[in-house]
């Protein structure tokens, strides 16, 4: 299988890639009493994403021996099993309306090790309905029961209400905000937006930053 053109694959010894492993252990001991398990990576507004972050991310992760899933929750526009160049005609869409696939999720092998993938599967006509039904929280569950981290990826929070119903079933959520592109207020508001659902916001990661 071909890898994706990913820093942490591509370039394993550059620094991007070294912050994407100080990144991972940030979060593996971000809380040692109740540990990240399941994580939220998503931006403020519409005209940013976090597709390749949480990839990175989910690599190092993996690359770290802990058993890590990647879904690609972003049921609007997933672009997952295109960096991956994988098939998405069965996934997290799917195993929400087909009971027979909670027995067998559809993750794919990624091509890495302990790295394997969920993507977003048939599109939706209602995506927020699914997010926040209870076949949800029965998904991420098994998930969890699967891997040591499920990482998932989702629209920005300003763009759809799909990142605050999902994050309110999550550990914890990652904001990415863009050096030179994200606005201000557009991050206090992504941060008011996930607070109200309760979401456990554990910090923020600066993208594309000036090397």
């Amino acid at each position: 299988m071909a890898q994706p053109n990913l820093i942490t694959l591509t370039n394993p010894d550059s620094a991007a890639s070294e912050a994407f492993r100080s990144l991972r252990t940030n979060i593996m001991f971000a809380n040692v009493d109740n540990p990240i398990r399941t994580l939220l990576v998503t931006a403020a507004s519409k005209d940013e994403t976090t597709s390749e972050t949480v990839a990175n991310l989910a690599v190092t992760i993996a690359q770290s021996g802990n058993r890590t899933i990647l879904v690609d929750a972003n049921l609007r526009t997933p672009s997952q099993h295109t960096i991956w160049s994988l098939p998405n005609e069965t996934g997290l869409s799917n195993m929400m309306q087909d009971e027979r696939l909670l027995a067998q999720p559809p993750v794919i092998a990624s091509g890495v090790d302990n790295l394997e993938i969920l993507t977003a599967g048939t599109q939706p006509a209602n995506p927020a309905d699914l997010l926040i039904s209870r076949r949800m929280s029965d998904i991420i569950t098994i998930l969890k029961s699967r891997a040591s981290y499920v990482l998932f990826d989702s629209p920005p929070v300003l763009s759809a209400t799909d990142a605050a119903l999902l994050a309110n079933k999550l550990d914890g959520v990652l904001l990415a905000v863009r050096q030179g592109k994200t606005r201000r207020d557009d991050v206090s508001r992504a941060r008011a937006a996930l607070a109200q659902v309760q979401a456990n916001v554990i910090g923020a990661v600066l993208t594309h930053a000036a090397r």
